[in-house]
């Protein structure tokens, strides 16, 4: 008998069947377990002879010589496991309970799937069905964050891949202010932050690490410049000084924040700390304080919790952070002809004539 993709897989999925003692599975159990995944990946069934053959082919001595044993059980029923516990046809095959968290892995990757979905990961899904004879569970039972209308989604796979294999890139790139800039930058690093991707890398004109939101970054292509190898950055620590995604620049240290919530709030912070820094002060007071280098990011997210938040300490942080309220309650305050009375929101945030994207 061939050993052809189907048949390997047919044997991988009978082989986990035997492997498995946390249930009993019967010829038809068999038979519809390997029809599943063949369905899935092949579009194809096979018969309940197919299945006794395979099992027979696996007992062989020249093949396998698998310990299969048919157990009688409730009179005439019958079950199929293997006598040794410790044995697989696979040397390096996964145990039950490991197969059963490939599957979880598989299922919440397979939420990815679709519209928005890019080819990396789409091949990374089916390279693990086949594998493993697995497959994505089609009901909808997890749901993860996603902006399915980002700009430059489409182009995450090949920033991944040049990032991943160390391809130099060239890129125009669109500022905030809606200029656009050639660059040529040496990928080290993708991270997604608040449903936007980022990537990290060194900036060959300014020689040193450039951070570029995905949806700014109007073409690129891959270069014949050497890559320059990452030996400065970590980028397992690289972030903890900050919320968010921004490193400031040297001159911004590292401060204590004393930060005071509602008590309606206050639960909800503590059990989802605003920064990894963050500790407890006076519980109840409902104080935390938070060890960071001072951003927008951070600033964001302390307007996301007004009106329940005070910020305590520093001084000057706390008086910046009072001017951006004093400021914005003034456009409240004085509303003329629908419009407020700051000439930026009465402008649609245009630049010379130019309607400018606005990045938060």
């Amino acid at each position: 008998m061939p050993t052809n993709k189907k048949a390997q897989l047919r044997y991988q999925i009978l082989d986990r069947c035997f492997s498995d003692f946390s249930r009993k599975y019967e010829i038809q159990d068999l038979v519809d377990k390997v029809n599943d995944a063949l369905y899935d990946l092949y579009g194809t069934e096979v018969s309940l002879r197919q299945i006794r053959d395979d099992i027979k082919y696996m007992r062989d001595r020249v093949t396998y010589d698998a310990p299969i044993k048919a157990y009688q059980y409730d009179g005439k029923k019958c079950y199929y496991r293997y006598e040794d516990r410790s044995f697989t046809i696979f040397n390096n095959a996964l145990s039950v309970d490991d197969m059963n968290k490939l599957q979880s892995t598989i299922d919440m990757l397979g939420k990815f799937r679709g519209p928005a979905a890019n080819i990396w990961l789409e091949e990374v899904i089916s390279s693990l069905e086949y594998r493993f004879g697995l497959k994505s569970n089609v009901e909808h039972l997890i749901s993860f964050e996603q902006n399915e209308q980002l700009k430059g989604i489409e182009n995450l796979a090949d920033i991944i891949d040049s990032t991943v294999n160390h391809q130099t890139l060239e890129i125009v790139y669109l500022t905030f202010r809606g200029k656009e800039i050639p660059m040529v930058i040496h990928p080290y690093y993708v991270k997604q932050y608040n449903g936007r991707w980022f990537l990290y890398g060194l900036n060959d004109e300014l020689g040193k690490i450039s951070n570029l939101a995905l949806d700014g970054i109007l073409k690129f292509r891959k270069s014949d410049i050497p890559f320059k190898k990452n030996e400065q950055y970590d980028f397992s620590t690289y972030f903890d000084d900050v919320a968010g995604v921004t490193i400031p620049n040297d001159e911004v240290k590292k401060e204590t924040i004393g930060l005071r919530f509602s008590r309606s709030r206050f639960p909800y912070v503590a059990t989802k700390p605003i920064h990894r820094s963050q500790i407890i002060v006076d519980e109840s007071k409902c104080e935390i304080e938070i060890q960071v280098r001072p951003t927008r990011e951070l600033d964001q997210q302390l307007f996301s919790f007004i009106p329940d938040v005070e910020v305590l300490y520093p001084e000057w942080y706390r008086q910046q952070i009072q001017k951006k309220i004093a400021d914005n309650l003034k456009k409240y305050s004085s509303v003329q002809d629908g419009c407020t009375d700051n000439a930026d929101l009465c402008s649609d945030n245009r630049e010379d004539g130019k309607i400018m994207d606005v990045k938060l």
